[in-house]
């Protein structure tokens, strides 16, 4: 059985349900550069398992993920892609670096995506910023009735970089409406726009997760495999590999933007001797909007 510093990763079922569990509670499953860099390989390790035929993705402790994890971003090969603003330096900012950094991201979520096993996002609390992003590229999603999903990260860091499917996935006036506000929603909510497959009580969250998954695994893994591709090539005929290669770019231009200079003036003021760190930052971020009191993440 792998074993990882930053997730959980075990089989059940006689090896046909494989779960991985993001395991940073003390940092609400922040996504850092070395907890992606572990769950490309996870995702590696359980496509490449015959005998698993579902997989489970959660998050250990009171949350899904509360995104990418600003405070500590310099670890990991992938420490440069969950940056949460292109660094400065002689010449400005490095556009180009700054692309191929996010890019590395982007093809771990589409790699998630794409894999050849079915997938079920098992959420509860926080899935926002990063966590939504994540929780979207799976194929059915589950989520808690009063878990919150949606892209706080769309005051001052940037946009989706995968858009989070939702205009494939959601009417587009709701979607413009999340990306516009960055607001979040329930997932009650969440299931009434299709956002997601189910929300049910926190506390029936595992056994009804666990049921599908079962459900599910009655067919070999080669049979929902072909299942999985047949559907998303309707996707990728509509588009989606451009449409998140794209939003990606659209991701590193918002940097440029003017809201986008006012949240990275906010994180290096707030990080000077005496100010009050990310914390600071995000109070001036979301105090306007009145929500999101929490928050280690993005």
């Amino acid at each position: 059985m792998p074993e990882f510093e930053n997730l959980l990763y075990e089989t059940l079922d006689e090896g046909r349900l494989c779960r991985i569990t993001l395991n940073r509670p003390e940092k609400m499953n922040a996504l850092s550069g070395a907890l992606y860099q572990e769950l490309n390989e996870a995702l590696h390790d359980a496509e490449g398992d015959l005998e698993v035929r579902v997989v489970i993705l959660r998050g250990a402790g009171r949350t899904f993920s509360a995104g990418y994890d600003i405070g500590g971003l310099h670890t990991g090969t992938m420490q440069k892609a969950t940056r949460s603003y292109p660094s400065r330096d002689e010449q400005g900012r490095p556009l180009a670096g700054s692309r191929t950094a996010l890019q590395q991201i982007t093809d771990v979520q589409m790699y998630f995506w794409n894999m050849a096993k079915a997938t079920i996002a098992q959420v509860h609390g926080y899935a926002i910023a990063g966590g939504c992003e994540l929780a979207m590229m799976a194929d059915l999603v589950v989520a808690a009735d009063d878990a919150q999903l949606g892209h706080p990260g769309c005051r001052g860091l940037g946009t989706p970089r995968n858009g989070c499917i939702w205009p494939l996935m959601i009417p587009m006036r709701h979607a413009k409406e999340l990306i516009f506000t960055g607001d979040s929603i329930t997932g009650k909510r969440a299931e009434e726009l299709n956002m997601i497959n189910k929300a049910v009580p926190v506390e029936e969250l595992e056994d009804y997760t666990l049921t599908l998954a079962r459900r599910l695994a009655i067919q070999d893994a080669d049979s929902l495999a072909i299942h999985k591709h047949m559907l998303n090539r309707f996707h990728e005929h509509m588009g989606i590999y451009p449409s998140v290669r794209a939003a990606n770019d659209y991701d590193v231009m918002y940097a440029y933007t003017g809201f986008g200079y006012k949240w990275h003036d906010a994180v290096e003021n707030a990080n000077r001797e005496g100010g009050g760190g990310l914390k600071e930052a995000l109070a001036w971020r979301d105090t306007p909007y009145q929500d999101y009191r929490m928050a280690k993440a993005t």
